[in-house]
This record gives structure tokens, sequence and C-alpha cells, in this order.
């Protein structure tokens, strides 16, 4: 995964595509860094992980951008996204999640909100592919119900 990034941001210095250059290279940067302070190899786990990050910091600007009334920023952050997320597996559905969700629940028989944790864990593993911050909301609600 790492080396289609890079040969992407090769194809895209060739093409003279700059906005998409710039965006691999900020990526390939996260990428780098990640694999430097941490010791890690570039496996898919790792790639995976750092651009989910990279997708989650853009989501976070790009709220800050439309509570300021800069709708051209965040036009450009929603193009971002869509290259960033174009090296992503897949999200899990809703449908899936909700699956998983009832497993934890059934295994774990939760008590109250202190469950949340263990529950989570359990999600985490069964789902690498699903937006933990769905998850999340969903996990909550069954709780406190």
């Amino acid at each position: 995964m790492f080396e289609k990034i890079n040969n992407d941001l090769q194809a895209a210095l060739k093409d003279g595509d700059k906005f998409t250059l710039s965006v691999l290279r900020m990526v390939k940067s996260a990428l780098q860094l990640e694999i430097i302070n941490n010791k890690k190899e570039a496996s898919d786990e790792v790639v995976i992980s750092v651009l989910k990050k990279q997708v989650k910091q853009r989501n976070d600007s790009k709220k800050e951008y439309e509570n300021l009334g800069k709708m051209d920023v965040v036009n450009d952050l929603d193009k971002e996204i869509a290259i960033i997320n174009k090296y992503l597996p897949e999200e899990a559905s809703e449908e899936e999640i909700n699956k998983v969700i009832d497993a934890a629940f059934q295994e774990i028989n939760p008590t109250s909100m202190k469950d949340m944790g263990s529950i989570m864990k359990y999600v985490t593993t069964k789902l690498a592919n699903a937006d933990m911050t769905k998850v999340s909301q969903i996990v909550k609600e069954r709780l406190t119900k």
C-alpha cells in the first residue's frame, strides 16, 4: 500500500497534478514520521492507521472552516479526503457494525457505561475497517437504554 502511494505520487508529479501531488506528499510525510517515530515497518496496518488519522484531521478542520464560512477551504478539504479515501479499504456498513456490536453485547453482557471499554475492544478486534466514532455512538446509545 505504501508502494502504491509512492507510485501514485510519482504519477501525479509526471502529470503535473499539483493538488494530488501535495496531498500525497503530506500523506507520505505523515507515514514516514509514523514509521520513524514508532520504529515500525511500512505494513498495510500502519498505512491504514495513518490514513484514517489524516482523514479524521481533515474532517475536524472541515467542521471548523464550515463554522467560519470558508467554503472554498471546505471544498479543498473534501477533495483531499476523497484522494486519501481511495487508499482506504471500504468501510464496514452499519449492518455489519450492528452485528458485531450485538455479538459483543451477548458475550460481554454489559451492565453500565463502565463496560464500554471492553465492548469497544471487542468490536475493534472484529472490525478493522469501521468508523470507530460511529461505533462508539451506537454503543453509548445501547448502554444508556
